[in-house]
């Protein structure tokens, strides 16, 4: 072999491997970026029980007596699911959320245009179960308070949507505005058609409150370490440091291929 062909095929294993290094970097990025905003929603469950009960009146439990109604639509044990997708999908995606919670937005941000593409393509079912860990931890309501709008949301048929418009606009996490009923409905203006008198009143009532609670106490008697908490079909791949979109993709596809 002539040293000039030599060259050649080392230059062009080297433009290989800095290509596959900057892909590796890439990946690193964005699971540190999730994995690392993780860090504020872990919670040990003593730890969450214990401030909860310390803070009744900030998370609002106070305020949410009366019958737990499930919003239209509503599945699984107790009615505590909102799904998005079709029932037929092979694969579902469980995903245990605050929208408080900056790593649940570092979540949203990397998979919600892969989990989009695989439910309208009916290869994927979500299930979105709603928590309230911020409120416990750092006081204020608005993780109950967004929780409820979201499940208003449902009942008229936007959730998706109003759901991706709330994790754009969260606030930091030390900043309750979500607390705010006027907040809510203001941001219920991103998705057409939602801002309706309907919508407006079940937000102000709280409709849904107890219903909230009831999700968040099914969170704490379950083994989570915090949200978000991702499971596809039963399988924790939150905790899993190789998971990316492109993976995840991958997994739904082969599950449906099956």
């Amino acid at each position: 072999m002539s040293e000039k062909n030599r060259d050649g095929k080392r230059t062009a294993r080297e433009r290989l491997a800095v290509e596959r290094q900057k892909q590796q970097a890439a990946d690193r990025r964005r699971r540190a970026l999730i994995v690392g905003a993780s860090i504020v929603c872990v919670l040990g469950l003593a730890t969450v029980v214990g401030l909860l009960a310390a803070n009744a009146g900030k998370s609002g439990k106070s305020g949410a007596a009366g019958p737990a109604v499930a919003p239209s639509g509503a599945t699984g044990k107790d009615q505590l699911a909102i799904p998005v997708g079709r029932d037929s999908a092979k694969s579902t995606l469980t995903v245990w959320e605050d929208f408080r919670c900056p790593a649940c937005q570092g979540f949203e941000t990397a998979y919600r245009s892969t989990v989009h593409q695989l439910v309208d393509a009916g290869q994927l079912r979500a299930e979105y179960r709603l928590v309230t860990l911020i409120d416990g931890n750092a006081g204020g309501s608005g993780s109950r308070r967004a929780a409820n709008a979201a499940a208003c949301a449902q009942d008229a048929g936007k959730f998706r949507e109003y759901h991706d418009v709330l994790y754009q606009n969260q606030p930091s996490e030390t900043q309750d505005s979500f607390s705010d009923n006027g907040k809510l409905i203001e941001l219920a203006g991103k998705v057409p058609g939602l801002d309706t008198p309907a919508f407006q009143k079940c937000v102000k009532d709280g409709t849904h409150d107890s219903w909230v609670v009831k999700s968040n106490d099914a969170f704490q008697a379950e083994d989570f370490r915090g949200t978000p908490t991702v499971l596809l079909d039963g399988k924790n791949i939150y905790e899993d440091r190789t998971m990316t979109p492109a993976k995840l993709k991958q997994m739904v596809e082969a599950a449906n291929k099956s």
